[in-house]
């Protein structure tokens, strides 16, 4: 609170006083009162007002203040009314009792919408293990029977289970902390692994990938293979039309490791590139091919800045894309090599 907002605030209190000083004045002048001794008194009126005025304004400036101080350090800003310092004023006690008011009414909303969020993501989980069980019936039932055409139901199976895969990461996202297990992973297993399960996919597109991963990292094997696997979806749907690749790498670097899915796909536009990793977002090849979400690397993002691994993708139009995922390298395994 600044002075000159605090006078604005005051200003009809002070055109009164000044009304009743001229009043005050005048009435002396009428009654034949000494013009020096109607001087004194204007100026004690004014200078006890002034006084009056300046310690009301230090004492208010310092109530916000520590007001300001107390929401600042606060993670939930909602509890503001309950922990406001105490005040000897009448109207900042009111206003204390109706922000607990409004605080109590926000903390039930929030606690609500959190229980319908549990429940739905509960009922996400349960659903995506219920329709798990069809979906591994009918791979199994694909490939005892292999031929062209329960080939063709065994791809298009997998895209399903992809699909259902998203919806249970998705729900699970925001409590990634709940379900996680930081080990020390071999890449290499994982991308093999990712990779035999688009096997037919990458088949039918003809597509030759190779992993070359001898670097491990500390991270979640699990949470990474959905990972790798959306990435893989991705070069396969944006694949060149002959001669497609996919080269999955590891390197090691100073403070961690580096994971590296390159592909001689189609690209992505230069401008486009900061975009990706965002919510819905398609860009021209999306819109192009009309079969992205704009989910998918959403999520990878997501799910990587949760278990503290970086992303970020390289790219150029016609010459494939690049996606790099940085693990650093554990503190305590650090300060043990030291």
């Amino acid at each position: 609170m600044s002075l000159k907002e605090y006078l604005k605030d005051k200003i009809l209190f002070l055109l009164f006083q000044f009304v009743c000083m001229f009043l005050l004045v005048l009435f002396l002048s009428l009654t034949g009162y000494p013009l020096d001794f109607s001087a004194v008194i204007l100026i004690s009126w004014i200078l006890f007002l002034g006084i009056w005025m300046a310690v009301q304004y230090y004492s208010r400036r310092q109530y916000f203040k520590k007001t300001e101080k107390v929401i600042d350090n606060l993670d939930q800003r909602y509890l503001l009314g309950e922990l406001m310092p105490q005040s000897t004023r009448l109207e900042d006690r009111l206003y204390q009792a109706l922000i607990r008011k409004s605080n109590k009414s926000v903390i039930e909303r929030i606690h609500f919408i959190e229980q319908e969020q549990k429940d739905y993501r509960e009922y996400i989980e349960s659903w995506v293990h219920e329709i798990k069980a069809p979906i591994t019936a009918i791979a199994l039932n694909c490939e005892n029977h292999l031929d062209d055409r329960s080939r063709s139901v065994l791809i298009e199976n997998q895209k399903i289970e992809n699909y259902v895969d998203m919806a249970l990461y998705y729900a699970r996202s925001d409590a990634v902390y709940k379900d996680y297990r930081i080990s020390k992973t071999n890449l290499q297993q994982v991308a093999e692994k990712v990779l035999i399960k688009n096997k037919q996919y990458l088949i039918q597109n003809h597509i030759c990938a190779e992993v070359i991963c001898p670097n491990s990292a500390y991270t979640d094997e699990k949470w990474m293979e959905f990972i790798l696997n959306q990435l893989i979806q991705n070069s396969v749907k944006y694949r060149k039309e002959e001669g497609a690749y996919i080269l999955i790498t590891t390197q090691e670097k100073k403070n961690g490791t580096l994971l590296s899915i390159k592909d001689d796909g189609i690209g992505i536009l230069p401008e486009e590139i900061p975009c990706i990793f965002e919510k819905g977002f398609t860009g021209t090849n999306g819109r192009r091919i009309n079969r992205s979400t704009g989910m998918g690397l959403y999520l990878c993002k997501k799910l990587c800045d949760k278990l503290g691994i970086g992303i970020r993708a390289v790219s150029q139009p016609g010459y494939g894309t690049e996606i790099i995922l940085e693990f650093p390298e554990s503190v305590y395994l650090a300060d043990y090599r030291k």
